[in-house]
């Protein structure tokens, strides 16, 4: 019985391996061997014998049997026997060798077979080869391949049968002719010498240690004779490569001697094959193997041919590297290796090829051979020690090469030499200076040479490679400290090293940290007659100048500072302990900032502070006069670097200040003023600087030098009589013109402020007079700048005591004509800032400047500045900042301006300059007016001084004129606008008698206004503009409101329509909050404001139409509601308006709501249309007058004055307007209101959408809204109800959402809502009785029911309804039942019997086709169970658990889930009820279904399985099982089914193995399952129980119909299911 059993499963099996799904192949290959692991003889047997039965079956399928077998063998070797072995080992030969013509995957499957045996019945397999592998005759190219394949698995095994088969094979060389027959031999020779060479390398181990090389030397020899002499020369490549292979391991198994003698053409051969193949890492593995054992054996050979060789492997390394393509790399591994075997055994020759190499201009041919270079320093080190100069000497070209490529190799052989002791030779101080070039690489100029093509990145740049390896030398190479030390200082000083300071300092940091620590004497810096040191000063000035930018360069500041503290001890003594403590600072300054964020004034201020500090410890006039010296040396060295000369020059005049040799100072100011650069206008400008800080000290020597270059030939047009044709330009005069003008300047700025005054207008005034005429734009700025530099010193002196300017008028005159000269459009230089600045301190001196001239400055100013065109993008960061600066100053002067007259008159003249600008038509120069009106009202404010209480009289004019532009088209003008009132408002409390620093709250709140300013939505614009016009009104004095109106009904013909509208909002706000006070002038007031508005739409024309409207409702209600309602719908703007108007008063209201309801419920709600009457299909059209009600209903309540009258009606209007809903769901619009509707969308949507059901719900939302249910609205929309009330699919979840919130957040309202729903529940409308019974069902979800006392009424009008009709009222009427479990669980005892009732009559309904009260009853009583009295329930379980389980394989999801839950619950109940034994037998029959149904394809319904699988365990009473269904199928936790069944199986077949049988008939219901994954699940479960039942309860199964089902499953559609039956099929292996 067993092996036929097995045999049959495996024929089932067998049939199904031509299934056409790869998967299904795969684990039917997979059940086989699953069959061979419970019976691995009988299940190869079953194999051989289906091979040998179906001869014509395809080869593909064969494969896959062979597969299957070779991983039974490979598992059970050692069970099998030896009968079994050789039968398997005739099948796989047969099925091997049946076809002549290769088939690889059939063969090679069949091969593997035989290499699985072999591992075990070597012989026996080897028995069977050698018969197909007989003398004379060629055998199978399998055979061949077998044969190597065992000797490379079975090294031990197979070398003492490789004598014989050698000699066997040998003959049969000459006999191949096909080439895969070739190829097969060459594989087989390959593996056969690597097995001989690791059996001998291992000989200690091996079964016989007395096998010897020479043994296979002679027939090794003879095959490598043939496979050199015959097949290397094929066409075909793949046998050229096999052959190179197997040469390889070959060549150390033939005698020395041989190879000797055949290595003058074996070389040759070998390395032709380069020229025949593309890829050539076999070529050079082989070779490498070649050379190898030459050199084993001292080949004297190998010497003639080093030449050919040489060149061969050169050219292969002179390949490119393409990252791409792993053989490339692997080929130049192999080279180098073969470099190395050279490199050992003939170094002299090896160098004098390659070294040559490196003159070649070729780059792949000098990358190639540095490639080479590097790697026999570091893989040849002992042979190349003596060889050290030949190389270095050999890098003298590779040096000068600029080829990027070529120079990252240079860098890499420069490293590999300091490794090895190579740098420490003469020369090796070129080899550093390289790096160090290349450390100063640019990093732009380096990656545009890069093309785009280059396999170079970033990272590994030469740059970036050259910085990491200088680094990396200088502090992990010990013997390069005396080498770098202090060589390295002799690149800080040259210019074009300049881009490597910062690897530079790093590695002499350390360097000099480790001469430290040896000892000073080491540490200082010692002259070398080989090299020339910089000297401290130039490392000094050196070092400080490009610490001037800091972040270039990767950090060079900090570099340089750490650098200069470490040299402290050779720049000066005295220096170490003060740089201890000035250094860290800068340095943690820096750490703080970015490249972005760093202040470069502020920088050069702490180092020039450093510097001075520096000067002063020294305190040595003859080390200061050096230092200055050699800075002035170095300022050629930064010609083309401004920013760094210029600090330079700062540092020259800071050392030449510290000097006190006056001969060394006027000397060293003469020759900067012959040898500047004054075509250049940083240099013009650093130069200047220099000589400022220079005259804080130096003031005498100073001037005179200026006064002594002025007076020189240099300002004369002829430079002389010898150079009379060399005359200087008119333009090189302008400039020197310049540097001395700037220069006085400075001085004038910078000297002590008591030396300066006295030398102003005998000294430095009259030589700028001199050149006020100029025309040249250059010189002029010059003049203006050194101009505003003077009057700031004269104005800070004057200052300090009385002083009269007699010139005054006439600089401010010339500062005025510099002015008007710049292009009014266009701002280009910093000219008319300066010369504002200018003006700004001349004002503030004696004496004063006359009216007229004043005003002409001012209006001259203005002009120039306000009038500038906005910048183009391209050129907006530098020109906002420059025009940022001449705002600055063109505040400072009106300021200046106004302080010299600080009343209401001078205030009033001020804004009335810039008047014309704030109404400008253009948006640019109202802000900027704006911008400085703010500033002039700021600083009135802080400077007024108030002796006694007098009127600010002209604030309402001023107020006019700013406030309506607060509402302004550009946004920063409004933020203007506001500061320009709240500074006006704090006036007007400083003149009423209040402190200066008085915070009042009222005008505080203007602040908190800004933001509304700048909201984009029109709404809160012209809200913050009402809150503005109220905090006028409240702190405006009676007096000044008449003209303030005036000036703002002006306001209102503002061709900015925001600011017209704006004035609109303050006017009435001011009407409403002080119209008290203007009783007489009403009339006057409102003629204007119709004459002003007559042909505007804006807002306050319908302000004023409410107000209309509001007095005529208050007279005659119903009439105006009548009329309104009789207004065309939908209602444009203006009716929704009016009808909101009716809002204001609450007694008004209550009497329009009233109106209202009563029009919206005394006619239909819809009319049936013929299109209804004629199909099956609804068609409503919404009546007009409730419509129309509905719509007014929501602008009414939509106003936040309705909210007391809401509140009023609360329950009715709830209660109405919810019907309303209900009873519009899917009603059109009437056909003529449809066509109007379309044409208002087409041309402008309305404000709201008219359509009925929309309308009501919006209608219904602000009545919750207005009725102090907010957080019932935003619930609802939080929830998608609004969105679920509004479709027919979603109305009864929205009713019910509804209820939920507003039990929630409405409680106290509901009784009396509760009362008019109930009285609506005999309405004829079915929808409507729908929605209060769901609308009442939901109440009791909530225990507000039973708070209000509401429980007992609801249960009993519920109750009412179950025979309604409508099923789906009875349906709500079982939820709202069920709904207690939630609401008041506490009562559902109380009321058992009657909840039990209804919903076990649910379960009955008759009257549902869809079984949805069904479903309702289920899921009720899923809820209810847990709170069921257990006397009350246990007499029913079985009854609806029998009634239930039908519905376990419903079609439909919803009834699934509920029916499995409720099971579940029916489970639950029963724990610890004792009713455990009588519900078991329902809990077995659900295991299945339910187990099964966890691959349900919807979510619910798998969850629901889990549920019901953790609550029926405990009444399975089985610890274990009920453990395992707890830890695998708790929610949240995912499920890996197959993992999950697996152990169920296991416990249950351990602890109930009597309930076989039945779960395994169960389980084939499901065979038939229409859903495919449970369809898959079923044969899977059944293949669980069987791999964990015992073999005594086998008799429970009847295997006959299970095999059967399952070889019926094999033929399934779904892939899925086959595989699942394939795998239960190997598992009923066990059972066999």
């Amino acid at each position: 019985m067993t092996e036929s059993y097995v045999k049959k499963l495996a024929a089932i099996l067998l049939d199904a391996i031509t299934d056409k799904d790869p998967l299904v192949q795969e684990q039917v290959c997979g059940a086989l061997c699953a069959l061979g692991e419970a019976a691995p003889e009988e299940a190869l047997g079953a194999c051989e014998e289906y091979l040998r039965q179906h001869e014509k079956l395809a080869h593909p399928y064969r494969t896959m049997i062979l597969r299957a077998m070779e991983v039974v063998v490979s598992s059970h070797i050692g069970e099998l026997d030896k009968a079994k072995a050789r039968a398997v080992t005739l099948l796989a030969s047969s099925e091997m060798t049946r076809a002549k013509d290769l088939v690889c995957d059939w063969q090679r499957a069949a091969s593997d077979v035989l290499v699985a045996v072999g591992k075990r019945f070597v012989g026996t397999v080897m028995e069977e080869l050698l018969s197909k592998f007989q003398p004379g005759a060629l055998p199978h190219c399998s055979v061949v391949q077998t044969l190597a394949n065992l000797a490379a698995s079975n090294v031990f095994g197979m070398v003492p049968f490789l004598t014989s088969i050698l000699s066997t094979m040998l003959p049969m060389l000459g006999m191949a002719k096909h080439d895969a027959t070739r190829v097969a031999f060459c594989c087989a020779l390959q593996h056969f010498s690597e097995s001989i060479l690791e059996y001998l390398a291992d000989l200690d181990q091996a079964p016989d240690p007395t096998v010897r090389k020479d043994t296979f030397a002679t027939d090794m020899l003879s095959a490598y004779d043939i496979l050199f002499t015959h097949w290397l020369q094929s066409r075909e490549a793949k046998l050229r490569l096999a052959v190179l292979e197997a040469l390889g391991p070959m060549s150390h198994l033939l005698p020395g001697e041989k190879l000797e003698e055949q290595l003058p053409k074996l070389l040759p051969g070998v390395l032709a094959l380069y020229k025949k193949h593309a890829e050539t890492v076999h070529v050079s593995k082989s070779l490498g193997q070649i050379l190898e054992a030459a050199v084993s054996v001292g080949s004297r050979t190998l010497e003639p041919q080093l030449d050919s060789l040489l060149a061969a492997l050169h050219a292969q390394i002179c390949v490119p590297v393409e990252s791409s393509s792993p053989l490339v790399v692997s080929n130049q591994k192999e080279v180098l290796r073969c470099f190395t075997v050279l490199a050992r055994c003939a170094p002299d020759r090896l160098l004098a090829f390659l070294l040559p190499k490196l003159d070649a201009s070729n780059e792949r041919t000098r990358v190639g051979t540095l490639q080479v270079v590097r790697h026999v320093i570091n893989s040849a080190a002992s042979q190349m020690e003596v060889k050290k100069p030949f190389i270095l000497s050999s890098m003298r070209l590779p040096l000068l090469d600029t080829n990027t490529k070529v120079k990252r190799a240079v860098v890499q052989v420069i490293s590999a030499m300091a490794h090895h002791g190579y740098l420490e030779q003469p020369g090796g101080e070129a080899m550093v200076e390289y790096i160090v070039q290349q450390c100063a690489l640019p990093p732009e100029t380096e990656l545009q040479k890069l093309g785009p093509d280059s396999e170079d990145l970033t990272a590994d740049s030469v740059r970036a490679i050259s910085i990491s390896t200088l680094y990396l030398v200088s502090t992990t190479v010990d013997r390069m400290s005396d080498v770098l030390w202090p060589y390295l200082l002799t690149f800080l000083t040259p210019v074009r090293f300049t881009g490597a300071l910062t690897p530079l300092c790093r590695s002499l940091v350390h360097l000099a940290q480790k001469r430290q620590e040896v000892g000073a004497e080491a540490f200082l810096i010692q002259s070398n007659s080989n090299v020339t040191l910089p000297s401290p000063y130039a490392i000094t000035a050196r070092l400080l100048t490009v610490s001037s930018q800091p972040y270039m360069g990767d950090g060079r500041g900090a570099a340089s500072l750490r650098l200069l503290n470490a040299l402290h001890r050779s720049i000066h003594p005295l220096l170490g302990q003060r740089w201890a403590t000035t250094i860290p600072p800068l340095l943690e300054h820096l750490d703080e900032f970015t490249e972005e964020t760093l202040s470069q004034k502020e920088w050069e201020e702490k180092l020039l502070a450093f510097l001075r500090d520096t000067l002063a410890v020294v305190s040595d006039n003859t080390w200061i006069c050096q230092l200055s010296l050699e800075m002035c040396r170095q300022l050629p060295c930064y010609n083309g670097l401004p920013q760094e000369k210029n600090f330079l020059y700062k540092c020259v005049g800071t050392a030449l200040g510290a000097a006190s040799s006056k001969d060394v100072v006027r000397k060293q100011l003469r020759e900067l003023l012959e040898t500047a650069g004054h075509q250049e206008e940083a240099e013009r400008e650093g130069l200047a600087c220099c000589f400022g800080i220079c005259a804080i000290s130096h003031l005498d020597d100073v001037l005179a030098q200026l006064g002594d270059f002025m007076r020189s030939d240099v300002f004369r047009k002829s430079t002389g009589i010898f150079n009379i044709f060399k005359e200087r330009s008119e333009n090189e005069l302008e400039k020197l013109k310049g540097t001395v003008i700037l220069c006085y300047g400075h001085v004038a700025a910078r000297a002590p402020r008591e030396l300066v005054l006295p030398k102003v207008e005998s000294d430095l005034l009259p030589n700028m007079f001199r050149y006020f005429s100029t025309k040249d734009p250059a010189l002029k700025l010059c003049l203006v700048q050194s101009m505003c530099m003077a009057s700031q010193a004269i104005c800070s002196n004057a200052q300090a005591g009385p002083f009269h300017f007699s010139r005054k008028p006439e600089l401010v005159a010339q500062m005025m004509e510099f002015i008007k000269a710049e292009p009014p459009d266009s701002l280009r230089s910093p000219l008319r800032k300066k010369a504002m600045l200018a003006c700004t301190y001349l004002v503030s001196l004696e004496p004063a400047l006359e009216e007229q001239v004043r005003a002409d400055l001012v209006r001259h100013c203005l002009h120039s500045v306000l009038s500038v065109l906005p910048d183009p993008e391209g050129e907006r960061d530098h020109q906002e900042s420059l025009y940022l600066d001449t705002m600055h100053a063109l505040e400072d002067l009106l300021t200046s301006l106004l302080r010299r007259d600080m009343t209401p008159q001078g205030l009033q003249i001020m804004v009335e300059h810039l008047s014309p600008w704030i109404k400008s038509p253009r948006g640019h120069e109202r802000v900027r007016a704006l911008g400085l009106s703010v500033c002039l009202l700021r600083h009135f404010l802080d400077h007024l001084r108030v002796g006694a209480l007098v009127p600010f009289h002209n604030l309402g004019l001023l107020i006019g004129l700013f406030s309506p532009r607060c509402a302004d088209l550009w946004p920063a003008t409004r933020q203007e606008a506001v500061s320009c009132v709240y500074a006006l408002l704090y006036l007007q409390l400083v003149y009423e008698g209040f402190a200066r620093d008085y915070r009042d709250d009222v005008v505080e709140r203007l602040l908190t206004l800004k933001d509304g300013l700048m909201d984009p939505d029109p709404d809160v614009l012209f809200h913050t503009c009402h809150s503005i016009g109220q905090i006028i009104a409240k702190r405006l004095p009676p007096e000044q409101l008449i003209s303030l109106l005036l000036t703002m009904f002006e306001g209102l013909g503002d061709p900015d329509k925001n600011c017209s509208r704006a004035a609109t909002i303050m006017i009435n706000c001011l009407l409403k909050e002080r119209g008290n006070v203007l009783l007489e002038k009403v009339p006057e007031l409102v003629t204007v404001l119709r004459s002003k508005l007559r042909d505007t739409r804006e807002e306050d024309i319908l302000q004023a139409a409410q107000h209309s409207v509001y007095l005529l409702a208050s007279q005659h209600c119903a009439a105006v509601v009548a009329s309104l309602l009789g207004s065309p719908l939908p209602f444009d703007s203006h009716t929704c308006t009016l009808w909101r108007a009716l809002a204001v008063e609450p007694g008004l209201t209550t009497q329009v709501l009233g109106l209202l309801l009563d029009k919206m419920s005394r006619d239909v709600p819809f009319k049936e249309t013929r299109a209804f009457l004629l199909s099956s299909s609804p068609g409503r059209e919404a009546t007009l007058l409730p419509l129309a009600a509905t719509c007014a209903l929501y602008e009414v309540m939509s106003a936040p004055a309705s909210g007391p009258a809401v509140l009023g009606l609360y329950p009715q209007l709830f209660a109405a307007l919810l019907l309303r809903v209900s009873c519009t769901v899917g009603v059109v619009l009437p056909r003529a209101l449809q066509a109007k509707e379309r044409r208002s969308v087409a041309v402008a949507p309305a404000p709201r959408t008219l359509e009925p059901c929309s309308s009501a719900v919006e209608a219904l939302q602000a009545m919750l809204l207005r009725g102090g249910s907010e957080d019932v609205v935003q619930r609802m929309e939080l929830e998608g109800g609004w969105q679920l009330l509004r479709t027919s699919a979603g109305h009864e979840e929205g009713v019910a959402r509804l209820a939920s919130a507003m039990a929630k957040f409405a409680g106290p309202r509901l009784p009396l809502v509760m009362a008019a729903l109930v009285c609506t529940q005999g309405s004829i409308y079915e929808i409507q009785r729908v929605t209060s019974t769901g609308f009442l069902a939901e109440l009791l979800n909530s225990n507000v029911v039973n708070d209000l006392m509401l429980l007992e009424s609801l249960l009993d009008n519920l109750a009412a309804r179950q025979k309604d009709p409508c099923a789906s009222v009875r349906r709500l009427v079982l939820r709202g039942l069920a709904n207690i479990a939630s609401g008041s669980p506490d009562k559902v005892q109380a009321h058992g019997p009657q909840l039990l009732t209804a919903v076990l009559g649910g379960l009955d309904d008759r009257d549902d086709p869809h079984s949805l009260v069904a479903l309702e009853a289920m899921v009720g009583l899923a809820r209810l169970l847990d709170l069921m009295e257990p006397r009350d329930l246990h007499p029913v379980l079985p009854h609806v658990a029998i009634r239930i389980r039908p519905f376990f394989d419903s079609e439909k999801m919803e009834l699934r889930s509920a029916s499995i839950r409720l099971f579940g619950h029916l489970n639950k109940a029963c724990h610890g009820g004792g009713c455990e034994d009588v519900f078991l037998e329902q809990v077995v029959g659900g295991l299945v279904p339910l187990l099964l149904h966890l691959q349900d394809p919807q979510a619910a319904v798998s969850s629901a399985c889990r549920f019901a699988l953790c609550m029926s365990g405990p009444n399975l009473k089985c610890e274990e099982l009920t453990a395992a269904l707890q830890k695998h199928l708790r929610e949240g936790r995912g499920l890996h089914f197959g993992e999950f069944l697996n152990c169920a199986c296991k416990l249950l077949m351990h602890h109930l193995p009597d309930l076989l049988g039945r779960l395994v008939s169960t389980s084939l219901f499901y065979f038939k399952s229409s859903w495919e994954d449970v369809r898959a699940a079923a044969p899977m479960l059944t293949g669980f129980l069987v791999l964990h039942a015992e073999a005594e309860h086998r008799p429970q199964v009847d295997l006959e119909p299970l095999t059967a089902a399952l070889q019926l499953l094999l033929k399934d559609p779904a892939p899925l299911v086959r595989v699942k039956a394939a795998e239960t099929l190997g598992r009923l292996g066990k059972f066999a």
